[in-house]
């Protein structure tokens, strides 16, 4: 394995080369917020099922949402080197696809805390992305997942990033 070198100066990894969660304990608290985005590709049947409600398995825009929530909650039990947030809001969107066929999942994430809720906005939009295609998957097999990027993030020593289209 190759070891840092001081000019690298890489947050997870310590001076002996082996990862670890960072100690934030010194930064201050912030209001943090990201918005992540997916996007979920599909058929046109795959489309009918869902406006018309004859999928089988329930309503998988409303069970996405849902999916989703959860997922930002537990993203600390999923990613490693994640902190575990309080979390002050969730919020998840699916709306039709502004191009294609599919649907756009947005995810704004928010807390008072240490460090960022990057990660659980895009863990919140794969899992809703993913609970999508778990749904579907009867009606079409072929569902393509992706991109899936963060479009914007505030707070904390680093400030506002905001994604260009």
């Amino acid at each position: 394995m190759s070891r840092p070198t001081k000019s690298s100066k890489l947050s997870h990894v310590d001076e002996r080369g082996r990862v670890r969660m960072v100690d934030v304990a010194a930064k201050p608290e912030t209001e943090r917020e990201a918005v992540a985005e997916a996007s979920v590709r599909m058929s046109a049947e795959a489309v009918r099922a869902i406006r018309s409600q004859s999928v089988k398995k329930g309503d998988p825009l409303q069970t996405a949402r849902l999916a989703g929530i959860l997922a930002a909650k537990r993203t600390a039990d999923l990613i490693p080197l994640c902190h575990q947030l309080p979390l002050t809001h969730i919020d998840v969107e699916l709306r039709p696809a502004r191009r294609g066929r599919g649907y756009d999942i947005r995810a704004r994430v928010g807390t008072k805390a240490r460090t960022g809720v990057e990660m659980e906005a895009l863990v919140a939009v794969t899992v809703a992305a993913l609970t999508v295609y778990d749904m579907l998957k009867a009606v079409d097999r072929s569902i393509v997942i992706g991109p899936v990027r963060l479009l914007e993030k505030r707070g904390g020593r680093s400030g506002h990033y905001r994604r260009k289209r």
